[in-house]
C-alpha cells in the first residue's frame, strides 16, 4: 500500500488560525511524519520551534492569496521565510500580469523570488480556476524558465482547487523540469491517490490525518 506522509503538505492557512491550531497541526505533522507543514508568515517562528529537531519541513506562502502585490514585497516576504526557518516558499503568481500578457514580468517575478532563497525549494501557485487552458499552458512554462521547483494548482482560496485535468495538462508543459503540487479540496485517501497516478509529488491539504488512517 502506498504511504501517503512523504506527499503530504499539512496546511493551515485559514486567517482564524490560533497559536493553538498551529501547534495541533505541528503535532500532526510530527505524529505522522507528513513531509512538510504550510503555514502563514506570522506562524513561522512558532512553527519552527514546534518542529525542531523535526524532519518535518516548514513552507511558508508569499505574495498570499491574491499574488498581486509588488515584487518587492513579495521578495522581502521570500528572503524573510528563509531567515526564519522555512524550507520551501509556495508563491502566488501575478494573476492579472499573466493576463494582461505580461509574461516577462511574470517570469522576473519569479525568477527573483528563486535568486532569493537560492537552493530552497520553490512553489509557485497559478490559481488554475482563473485560468484558461492557454493561460496555465503558459503559467507553467514561466515558471520552469523561471527555475521554479514546483509548479501548484491553487491556493484554496479561489473559486475551485484541484482538478485532475488541470494536473494533467501541467504534467505534459512541465514534463520532467518540475514537480507538481496538487491543493484545493483533496480530503480523502481515494482522492489523493488519484493525484499521485496522475504524477503530483505534493498534495497541500488540512485534511492530512485523515488521507493516512482511511
Amino acid at each position: 500500500m502506498l504511504d501517503l506522509t512523504d506527499y503530504i503538505d499539512h496546511t493551515l492557512l485559514k486567517p482564524t488560525a490560533t497559536v493553538s491550531d498551529i501547534k495541533k497541526l505541528c503535532s500532526e505533522a510530527k505524529e505522522h511524519r507528513f513531509k512538510a507543514v504550510c503555514v502563514n508568515g506570522c506562524h513561522l517562528a512558532l512553527v519552527a520551534e514546534e518542529l525542531k529537531g523535526h524532519p518535518v519541513k516548514i513552507a511558508m506562502v508569499i505574495g498570499f492569496p491574491l499574488g498581486a502585490m509588488s515584487t518587492e514585497a513579495k521578495v522581502f516576504e521570500a528572503k524573510d521565510a528563509i531567515a526564519k526557518g522555512a524550507d520551501e516558499v509556495d508563491m502566488v503568481l501575478n494573476i492579472g500580469w499573466l493576463k494582461s500578457g505580461f509574461d516577462d514580468r511574470v517570469e522576473n517575478e519569479i525568477a527573483q523570488i528563486k535568486k532569493a532563497i537560492g537552493n530552497k525549494v520553490l512553489k509557485v501557485i497559478l490559481e488554475t480556476c482563473y485560468l484558461t487552458e492557454d493561460e496555465k499552458r503558459r503559467a507553467c512554462s514561466l515558471a520552469v524558465a523561471a527555475s521554479a521547483d514546483f509548479v501548484k494548482t491553487s491556493t484554496g482560496f479561489g473559486t475551485g482547487g484541484a482538478t485532475l485535468e488541470d494536473v494533467q495538462l501541467m504534467k505534459e508543459v512541465v514534463g520532467e523540469k518540475a514537480l507538481i503540487k496538487a491543493s484545493g479540496g483533496i480530503r480523502d485517501r481515494e482522492t489523493a491517490l488519484k493525484y499521485i497516478k496522475q504524477g503530483v509529488s505534493r498534495i497541500g491539504t488540512s485534511s492530512g490525518p485523515v488521507l493516512v488512517k482511511t
